[in-house]
């Protein structure tokens, strides 16, 4: 592989008719660049400047090489000054995976907002349950939900929201069957459950403030599925009562489709965390939207 420099120096030389003018031109010694293009000319194997102690000029290959060279030099330049341009203002393209659920529930108006906000960069999103390894599959940012400590990495986190965990019930199936006053209660009544890996079918639930024992109900659900937005339309439809995210049925609290079951109580504690492969050399778009992200999630998941 040619070296880059060798170019530019030949085409210096070329520009200026002559070593000395170059060197001046350059602040590089004469027998520097004479050295360089001599160098240049044994790898290629053709001569590129007809020189004599009274004349120069470029050979047929030379002047061939020479627009080739102008032309590469160019591109250089721009390449190096798109990337200079990317590191002081957000632009670009920049890769996130989530989950479904966060993805639909609690990151779309941000998603919106955030490409409001910085017009020149792109966004390419992936929402899948499955584990994404983000620096084997060349994602900028992966926003995890997650209930415990995340598992050691070489990856750096950045605390996005906190995320608790609500019982809720469809308005109507309140209305009907009444609402639990303790959490002894809710054995009266059917219970949905989110399906997770090694987790057992119980709530676990804890008051809001204060500290006090934690209340762990074991669950016989009518229906147990790792589906969210399943779960949230049983509820929705009366078929009982379920724990989930507060963000993902949000919404359906604010226009009466659902309502908290025993709001001073908490069914588990989430935290929504944003992963980057490294902290140094963070292109200024990727740094904005995890700002973003660190701005706005925690509206977005406030009831």
């Amino acid at each position: 592989m040619l070296d880059l420099n060798d170019f530019y120096y030949f085409v210096h030389v070329v520009d200026r008719r002559g070593f000395t003018a170059a060197s001046r031109s350059l602040r590089i010694p004469k027998s520097t660049i004479s050295h360089r293009i001599q160098e240049l000319e044994k790898s290629l194997g053709v001569r590129l400047l007809n020189r004599t102690s009274r004349r120069f000029g470029v050979s047929d290959v030379g002047r061939e090489f020479y627009r080739h060279a102008v032309a590469m030099l160019e591109h250089a330049e721009l390449a190096e000054s798109a990337t200079r341009d990317r590191l002081t203002e957000p632009k670009g393209t920049v890769r996130f995976t989530a989950s479904v659920a966060t993805a639909q529930f609690a990151m779309n108006e941000v998603v919106a907002e955030f490409l409001a906000r910085y017009p020149l960069v792109n966004l390419i999103g992936s929402a899948t349950d499955d584990f994404v390894d983000i620096v084997g599959e060349n994602y900028d940012v992966a926003v995890r939900a997650h209930t415990g400590p995340l598992r050691d990495s070489t990856l750096v986190a950045r605390t996005l929201a906190p995320a608790p965990w609500y019982l809720f019930a469809g308005a109507r199936y309140l209305d009907t069957q009444g609402a639990p006053q303790t959490p002894k209660d809710l054995a009266k009544h059917p219970s949905l459950f989110m399906m997770r890996a090694n987790v057992a079918p119980e709530w676990r639930l804890r008051r809001a403030r204060g500290a006090s024992k934690e209340v762990v109900l074991q669950l016989t659900p009518r229906l147990i599925t790792s589906d969210m937005v399943g779960l949230k339309h049983a509820a929705i439809a009366g078929l009982g009562i379920v724990a989930l995210p507060g963000y993902v049925c949000r919404v359906d609290v604010r226009r009466g489709a659902l309502r908290r079951v025993l709001p001073d109580w908490i069914a588990g504690d989430s935290t929504l965390t944003a992963l980057v492969p490294h902290r140094l050399g963070l292109l200024p778009a990727v740094r904005a939207f995890v700002d973003c992200l660190a701005a706005e999630l925690p509206k977005m998941v406030a009831l």
